[in-house]
Formats: C-alpha cells, structure tokens, sequence
C-alpha cells in the first residue's frame, strides 16, 4: 500500500479535488454566464452557470483518473451533482464534513485518503482544469516526488493549482496570493511544461485561454453552445 520507494521515489499518488457548491462556485465566472442568451440554453442562465462548473470539474477528474501516476482521486464536495460527476468518472467523494473552507476540506481529504490507502503521498489539484493533460499531470507529479511538499503557480503566477505532500502533512493555503503562501510555509515551486496544468479558469479570459489549448469533452461541447446561443 506504501506509495513511496526506499530511494524516495513515488510511485503512486492519490489527488484530491474540492468541489464548492454549485450555488456559490465560480462567483467570477458569473458576468460571462449571466450574458449569455437563455435560447438554448433551457431557459435558466443558471444552469448554464452549473453546466460549466460541473463541466471544468468533469474535465479535470477525468484527466486526473487518465494519469498513470495518479492511484486514486477523490472529490471533496457537499454538492450531490459534483458527488455524481465524480462518481462517474471513477472517483471516490467525500462529503466536506468540516465545512469551513478549501483548506480545510482539503486537509479533511487529505486524512480521508490515508485513511482509506494507506497513502502518504497526497496532491491537491484546482477542480477548474479543463485542459489538463493526463501526461502533464504525470510530470508535474514526478516533478514534486523530489520533495517533500511542491506547488505548481497558475499562469498568472499568483494563485496555485497543484499542491503536493510525500510523507508530510499536505499544509495548503489556498487563497488569495496562495502561490506566495505555500512558497513561504516552504514548499518548492515548480514550473514545466504543462500548460493545462496552470491554466485554471476563474474568469471569461481564463476560459477563451483553455479553450484554445484544447479541452475536454465536457467544457469544449457546452463551449460550443455556448457560442451558438450568444
């Protein structure tokens, strides 16, 4: 069950995802939805809001469980239509029991995952991925077996998007100015080539960026639609 090596190496990761509410998700994200036309979109800007939350989520657990270094994902969330996407996709979920905020949901699941294997090398990854390669994971995450705690910035160089313990506590400071946080509590910086792995999506800007590097299924049909209706 052990996932690190005797010389250090990982050879398994487990990889949590926090899944807000849907109600509260993505709150910047909410200018682009909320112009949309409602034609063919079932008359309800928000379910085109959920749509695209669930679908940046769907997108990232999908790349994640694809990951040949990832042994096992799981999705932190109190929202049953997250819970169901995970599932889907092959993910564990597990209800954010403590409910107050991302760092404390992920330190919740980072305990849930040693619980349940064992594991002691653990990663948290943004749920706002869409364009997340599964090889670009793999290579972020034998990136970050060199140490014991890593982060990769998100391409404004401010915020984190992956946030990697071995044989430690996981410590996230998820946040404003979360990159320079986890640099400060001593965590390496690591940089590569993966640009889906930093291109998260908070505003309309950061979706026209990750859509042009390519996305999954999910975000690149409801991207077409989303086109055709406005």
């Amino acid at each position: 069950m052990a996932q690190v090596c005797s010389h250090g190496t990982v050879r398994s990761w487990s990889v949590i995802v926090p899944a807000k509410r849907l109600a509260v998700a993505k709150s910047r994200l909410r200018p682009f939805t909320d112009n949309l036309s409602d034609d063919s979109l079932s008359g309800d800007l928000r379910v085109a809001h959920d749509e695209l939350v669930l679908a940046l989520l769907a997108d990232t657990v999908a790349a994640a469980v694809a990951c040949p270094a990832v042994g096992s994902v799981l999705v932190v969330t109190d929202d049953p239509a997250a819970v169901d996407v995970g599932r889907a996709l092959g993910a564990r979920t597990v209800a954010d029991e403590p409910g107050r905020g991302l760092n404390a949901a992920l330190e919740h699941g980072a305990r849930f995952a040693g619980d349940i294997r064992g594991d002691i090398a653990v990663a948290a990854l943004s749920s706002d991925l869409p364009a997340l390669r599964p090889e670009e994971l793999a290579a972020a995450l034998r990136a970050a077996g060199a140490a014991p705690r890593c982060f990769v910035p998100d391409a404004h160089g401010t915020g984190t998007t992956l946030l990697t313990a071995v044989g430690t506590p996981l410590a996230p400071h998820f946040g404003p100015e979360s990159a320079r946080a986890h640099r400060s509590s001593g965590a390496v910086a690591l940089s590569g080539d993966w640009p889906g792995l930093v291109q998260d999506v908070d505003t309309e800007t950061d979706l026209r960026a990750a859509l042009a590097l390519g996305t999954g299924p999910r975000t690149s049909t409801l991207a077409g639609r989303f086109r055709t209706a406005r």
